[in-house]
């Protein structure tokens, strides 16, 4: 039996293709009248116009997940440590389904889970997806990161359906870094368009992103060959592409002057995060700073690109 920690739209997909692949769920969400609404309509409003299958159970419950053997958490990034501090469970698997890094530890959420789970064997599910495309049963590929090579090939076999396919690696920290990163450049990219930079702009902005992400992987201890892959080149072509992208959305609302999206964007803390971790390892991340000073309401997308234009002449 599997368990999903959190009700949204990308923990709610992951369920709904579970359970179509002949899984028993159980899927957990904090309002409780919500849940109540949905055992009984079969749909979430996360996720409007998918109904639950059958074998999905919605629960408030946090007891009712203790027979799964695997549970993965698809609750914002920030808020992990304190779902964590609170869970009663001792699952065999424990999969993180959250991109980001915690403002706190600075760390991504494998590590959170470790502290609060140690004897489950932990890994993290990331790549490009959207959760609608998930429920509707489109083709979707992610990239299954565990360091312990028995729980990754179970946990693959576990999680992979006819529409869902997973990749295995062993570099958890790889995985992660894409996963929270792409976040970041997707609200550049989006900013640019929402500003009329253009679409070699955001060309620009996606390139020199990604040559972030590559540089700051090996002082965190991960293989840059990781980023070239689903949780990082794939995710970032998705996120920064598509208005579909929480993230996206929020730098073209920034770019644009138009109220900011109401729906959590786990790229707007993962900047500062992230520019803490470059300075701390002595890494130059300027489309970072950039961001997190724009999110931050310090600066302006024409005073961010203009900085970012004006600096120094190099090397690629």
């Amino acid at each position: 039996m599997i368990g999903v920690v959190g009700a949204g739209a990308f923990g709610t997909a992951l369920a709904v293709s579970f359970a179509g692949a002949g899984r028993d769920v159980r899927l957990w969400g904090r309002d409780r009248a919500g849940m109540e609404r949905a055992a009984l309509s079969r749909e979430l409003p996360r996720l409007p116009g998918v109904s639950l299958p059958d074998t999905v159970l919605p629960t408030a419950d946090i007891a009712a997940l203790e027979d799964c053997e695997t549970l993965l958490f698809a609750v914002p990034m920030q808020s992990l440590s304190a779902c964590l501090a609170t869970l009663p469970l001792a699952p065999r698997h424990a999969v993180a389904a959250c991109k980001g890094v915690d403002l706190t530890t600075l760390t991504g959420p494998a590590r959170l889970l470790q502290s609060a789970l140690p004897d489950a064997a932990v890994a993290v599910l990331s790549g490009p997806s959207f959760a609608a495309d998930i429920a509707r049963g489109l083709p979707t590929a992610l990239s299954l990161a565990c360091a312990d090579p028995a729980a990754g090939q179970r946990l693959q076999q576990t999680l992979s359906t006819p529409a869902l396919r997973l990749y295995r690696t062993r570099d958890v920290t790889g995985v992660e870094i894409g996963g929270a990163l792409k976040n970041v450049v997707a609200i550049a990219c989006g900013a640019a368009i929402g500003a009329g930079l253009g679409e070699s702009a955001r060309a620009a902005l996606m390139t020199r992103g990604m040559a972030e992400m590559l540089r700051i992987a090996p002082a965190l201890g991960a293989s840059p060959e990781t980023l070239m892959g689903l949780s990082g080149l794939g995710d970032l072509a998705l996120t920064c592409a598509s208005p579909q992208s929480r993230n996206f959305a929020l730098g073209h609302a920034l770019g644009a002057g138009t109220d900011r999206p109401v729906a959590t964007t786990e790229g707007a803390a993962t900047a500062t995060a992230a520019l803490r971790l470059g300075e701390a390892h002595g890494i130059d991340l300027p489309i970072t700073r950039e961001v997190a000073a724009l999110v931050a309401g310090d600066t302006t997308v024409k005073d961010a690109m203009q900085r970012l234009l004006d600096r120094d002449l190099t090397a690629e």
